[in-house]
């Protein structure tokens, strides 16, 4: 059993979510030591997420972004922790709704998605930073 890790750094992002399947292969080229086994990739960030879904179809990742601005709006007058603007406690919610991980099987060296799988980037923050990843990978 072999255990590959690695932390590296996306590009802040605009809001919204964005496809990143190809930055993550590229950050990974220990991977094709492989065979077969898992790859949790873990973002360490509160106001944004990871998820997997359609990748072909760019009009997908603008339908996610209306669904959870309409499911969790700005504004709300319950809503205390506001210190970083009126997007800060709905980024969190959006964070936690969507998780802070993903899980992909790694076969013959590679990420085992389907075909029309991707990988995305949730940022939920008007003005986000860089955001970091930490990609590991357990397999033989």
């Amino acid at each position: 059993m072999n255990c590959i890790q690695k932390e590296f750094t996306i590009s802040a992002k605009s809001r919204g979510f964005h496809s990143i399947t190809g930055e993550v292969i590229s950050n990974l080229p220990n991977i094709s030591n492989i065979e077969s086994g898992i790859a949790q990739i873990f973002i360490k960030h509160t106001s944004a997420s990871l998820t997997i879904n359609e990748d072909a179809d760019s009009t997908v990742l603008l339908d996610f972004e209306s669904h959870f601005n309409t499911m969790v709006p700005e504004d709300q007058p319950y809503y205390r922790h506001t210190y970083e603007g009126s997007d800060d406690m709905p980024a969190h919610l959006k964070a936690s709704l969507l998780g802070s991980s993903v899980q992909i099987p790694v076969t013959g060296g590679k990420l085992n998605l389907g075909t029309w799988q991707g990988i995305y980037l949730c940022e939920h923050r008007n003005h986000a930073g860089d955001r970091k990843l930490v990609v590991t990978i357990w397999g033989s």
